[in-house]
This record gives structure tokens, sequence and C-alpha cells, in this order.
């Protein structure tokens, strides 16, 4: 049984792969400061899973701390990363704040694998490294653009590091270029429960549904698409979360060759946010009171993803499209809200 090493295990995509990865065998540890989580998770994890997750309240950036980390761990067989800052709008109001957390943090991250010989690492990419592409469906062979925000950036960053860092050494890495993460764990006890106010479109749906917020904005409705609205690729959590386990089940096979390989996930379809939104009412039977608003700084037209590299490399392929998504989150909204 390989042991697994998630960074932002705590997290919203970083618990679902915890529960994919144990039920697929893995032992698992985790790193997480709480910095937009909390421990509730653990928790619903051995609810889930039966299995109890040791997690290390650890900040990346505490160097001896991380050190400690892996100094207790000495079994570890793979990285997955997924801690970081995310909000596009946050990163634009505070440039520092994310350069010093995604950067420096990924900076020591790196230097704990090539000091403790780990040899497999899956990094928690983004599509934000296209920047605002012209071209559609994105392939990973797309040129990357100038990133639309500091987060973007630091992704970009990000992948430049891993892929110098790693060239001359016997960690082999993946990063994960991945759409818009949504939905929720079928059982109703895992989903998104950010401790910051959500930002992100799908639990402002339910947020507002279920009465949290009394009204949502749809930032900008002049775009040139087909409602006007940004247009976005929305992946299932846990289709997402399949694709990690099978991203480090791949490199410890040892079939990557290369040092550093970058991999779409998506569903491969373009959903507005308006298409999004009437998704939401037809599977809830709820009506979203929402307004129109003005576009928001950092954010890109139109982006999804073509994904048939993952599908024919590592064999994945989504389950799940938009109405799955926003039923999921619906129930998870309401379970949480009892």
């Amino acid at each position: 049984m390989s042991k697994i090493l998630v960074t932002g295990g705590t997290g919203y995509i970083g618990s679902h792969t915890l529960v994919d990865l144990i039920e697929s065998g893995f032992e698992v540890i985790s790193i997480d400061n709480y910095i937009n989580s909390d421990a509730k998770p653990l928790e619903s994890i051995k609810e889930i899973t039966g299995k109890e997750v040791k997690n290390y309240v650890v900040d990346l950036c505490d160097e001896e701390a991380l050190h400690d980390v892996f100094k207790e761990n000495t079994d570890i067989s793979g990285i997955i990363h997924f801690a970081a800052l995310k909000s596009v709008g946050d990163s634009v109001a505070d440039p520092v704040l994310y350069f010093r957390n995604n950067v420096v943090g990924l900076i020591n991250l790196i230097e704990c694998t090539l000091k403790y010989k780990i040899e497999n690492f899956i990094f928690s990419s983004s599509c934000t490294v296209y920047g605002n592409t012209e071209t559609l469906p994105v392939t990973e062979s797309t040129p990357e653009q100038e990133a639309e925000s500091p987060y973007g950036r630091t992704k970009q960053i990000g992948e430049k590091m891993l892929k110098d860092a790693f060239n001359n050494s016997q960690t082999k890495c993946i990063a994960l270029r991945y759409f818009n993460p949504a939905g929720a764990h079928k059982s109703n006890k895992l989903g998104e429960s950010p401790v910051n106010k959500a930002l992100n479109l799908v639990p402002v749906v339910t947020e507002t549904a279920i009465g949290k917020r009394d009204n949502m904005t749809v930032f900008g409705n002049d775009y040139d698409t087909r409602d006007g609205s940004c247009i976005r690729d929305y992946i299932h959590v846990m289709d997402l979360a399949d694709a990690h386990t099978k991203a480090i089940k791949f490199l410890l096979d040892k079939k990557q060759s290369e040092n550093f390989d970058t991999y779409n996930l998506g569903i491969g379809n373009g959903v507005s946010v308006l298409e999004a939104i009437n998704a939401f009412e037809k599977v809830s039977g709820q009506k979203l009171n929402y307004t129109l608003g003005k576009r928001r700084e950092g954010d890109v037209i139109a982006i999804y993803a073509d994904y048939n590299k993952a599908k024919s490399n590592l064999n994945w392929t989504p389950q799940y499209g938009i109405e799955d998504i926003m039923d999921t989150a619906w129930r998870w909204e309401q379970a949480r809200s009892k």
C-alpha cells in the first residue's frame, strides 16, 4: 500500500481526493493549515470510508515544520499538491499574498520532494494558465497567453518551477490543468464548504437558493457568447478526484518517461453562467434570485477543455454533467444547512 501525502487535504478538492485514494487502496496523510477550511471534512471522510486521516496543521511557508512532516513519514511514495489560495478577485486585490503563499509554499515543497527523494508528484494546476485564449476547445498544446490574474500567474510560475526543478532528478511530475470543479460527494456528507465567503458559481447558486444570500450577481451579460455570460467547463469534483488517483497510479506504475507532463481535466463542453443557473433551477425546482451585473476584472470570456490526452493515457473519462453537478451540490447544501 503506497502512502500519498495530500497538501490542502481538508479543502474542497483535496478532501474528495482523499476519499477516492482511500477507496482505491492507498494510505494517506494530509497537510492543511485551515486557512480556508477546517477539520470537519476529516470527520466526513471517516464516515464515508471508515478510515481516519492524520492531518498536519502546517503552513507550507514554514520550512522547519514542513521538513518535520517528511522526517516523520519516511515512506511517502507520492505527493498530490492542492494547497494554494485560489480566488481570482482576491489575487487581483493582494497579489503579493498570492505570490508568497502559492509560490514560496511550492518552492519549500519542491525542496522537500528532492531532499527526501519522493519520485511522484501531482500538481493541482488550472485552466487559468492558458489566459484569454482564442482557441477552443483548449488542448495541452494551446499556447499560453498572459495570465488574467495573479492567481493564474502563480499557476503558470508553479508549472515552470516544477518542470525546471525535476528536470535532472528522479522525480516525475504531472500538472493537472482543470477547469471549474463543482458538485459534491453522493453521500451528502462532503462538499464545498469554504470557511471564507464562497466565490465560485455553484456554491453561490446553492447558498442563494437556500437563503444564505438574498441574491446573486451574474458578472457580465455583454460578452461575445451565445447568451452574453461567461462560458466555463464545469467538472464534477468526484471526476476530478478520480483523475488524481489515476494520475498518481500512472506515475507509480512508471508509465511516464518525461519528468514533467500536463493534462487537461474537463467535460469538454462549455456551459454559460446563465445555462448553469437554468440547470440548477431544473434539477432543484427552485427559482433563483439573481441580477445581471458588470464584468468582473480577471475573468476570461470563454474556456473549455479537450480531455482526450487524459482519456488516452490515464484511462480517465468524466462521468457527470452539469445537471449532476447541480443536483449533488444542492443536496449537499441542504444537508449542511440543517
